[in-house]
């Protein structure tokens, strides 16, 4: 092996050595209320750095789930619990996994066991992929359906009596003074017992 042999191998070497440790694997977490525990979904799973949203999955405008995005780089991977921790319908979920791997970032769901890594287009996996989500989005559309048809039965007969108000006028009024007086929203979300999107509609 000549000098400039060896000169070319170890600068691949540290090139590669360079790429691995740069590389980070970046968890997210959703949970749909302050009630739910977001340590349950990664826990024991090495991550560099975490981010959570404490609010509904209805589209990808999410504040930590953007800014989870705007971290990544390419050689990363985005570390997932689950499918619809990430997105709720098919779309979404297939153009989020394309334009990180389009970006060089890898995307693992732990729970569905399936890894997304950039540059492998597999089609099988992209398949089951596929199918996985659609079946997902079925079912909650038939949970959202036996949801409808109940009340429409218990309305027929009476019975429904609709959605209890999380906080009475009283509580409602304290809530917005101090929200104007500038308490932390997340905080106070927590003290009166709602979720931040809850907060978000009675100051609204």
């Amino acid at each position: 092996m000549t000098s400039l042999d060896k000169s070319y191998k170890l600068y691949l070497d540290n090139y590669v050595r360079r790429e691995v440790v740069d590389s980070q694997r970046i968890g997210y977490i959703r949970v749909s209320s302050l009630d739910q525990n977001p340590e349950r979904q990664l826990d024991g799973i090495r991550l560099d750095k975490v981010f959570t949203d404490k609010a509904s999955a209805k589209d990808t405008k999410r504040p930590q789930l953007q800014a989870a995005l705007d971290h990544v780089r390419a050689g990363d991977t985005l570390v997932v619990h689950s499918m619809d921790r990430l997105a709720r319908n098919v779309e979404d979920m297939l153009r989020l996994v394309r334009e990180m791997n389009h970006r060089g970032v890898s995307v693992q769901f732990v729970k569905e066991n399936m890894n997304f890594t950039a540059g492998n287009d597999d089609p099988r996996s992209t398949l089951m992929f596929t199918m996985l989500s659609a079946f997902a989005q079925f079912e909650r559309s038939l949970i959202k359906e036996r949801q409808r048809e109940g009340i429409a039965l218990a309305k027929a007969k009476g019975v429904y009596k609709g959605r209890k108000p999380a906080l009475n006028t009283e509580r409602i009024a304290q809530l917005r003074a101090q929200v104007a007086a500038g308490a932390n929203r997340t905080k106070l979300a927590k003290e009166f017992g709602i979720s931040r999107e809850t907060l978000y509609q009675y100051i609204r």
